[in-house]
């Protein structure tokens, strides 16, 4: 069953600088997306938002990899937009799994937070419904999780600084 996004809460900015990596291909529903993912960043006060856009969803994992080994400026989270629609055959399915292993494998290699939103979808109404509503838009809810993951990663990087602060103070 489809949900609702959930509408934030304000909160204090968040600050930080996060990417957008999205598909020029099935430009209506990739740009429905990626507004609603700029509205919220926005909204939460980011300090800035670099959208990259690919030929199609197949390309997002190398210039997503590439973003990641950038370290400068250090990126909260990189959200990937892309819609690719069931045809008959079966190289949207082919597509679709590749990009996800590739986008998984960029984030444990690398513990930046990447969101994977490059839909593969049955059809037209289904991308509708996840791309141009606004009670569903995948794009607002990939920006939801960024900023979520964002703060999950600082509190733990923080948590294991701290803990080896006092490792230190300790002694052996």
């Amino acid at each position: 069953m489809l949900s609702r996004i959930k509408k934030s809460k304000k909160t204090r900015p968040t600050g930080g600088h996060f990417a957008i990596v999205a598909s020029r291909y099935n430009p209506r529903y990739v740009n429905g997306m990626l507004r609603a993912a700029q509205r919220c960043l926005a909204a939460a006060g980011v300090e800035s938002i670099k959208v990259i856009r690919v030929p199609g969803a197949f390309e997002i994992p190398v210039v997503v990899a590439k973003l990641a080994a950038m370290r400068s400026p250090p990126l909260g989270a990189i959200i990937c937009l892309g819609v690719i629609l069931r045809g008959v055959t079966s190289h949207a399915q082919h597509i679709g799994e590749a990009v996800s292993q590739a986008l998984a494998q960029i984030q444990i290699q690398t513990g930046i937070p990447i969101i994977h939103e490059v839909l593969l979808l049955e059809n037209e109404g289904q991308a509708r419904m996840r791309c141009l509503s606004r009670e569903h838009n995948r794009g607002a809810e990939a920006a939801q999780t960024a900023l979520e993951m964002k703060r999950t990663m600082e509190r733990v990087t923080s948590s294991l600084s701290a803990s080896a602060r006092e490792r230190c103070t300790r002694g052996p």
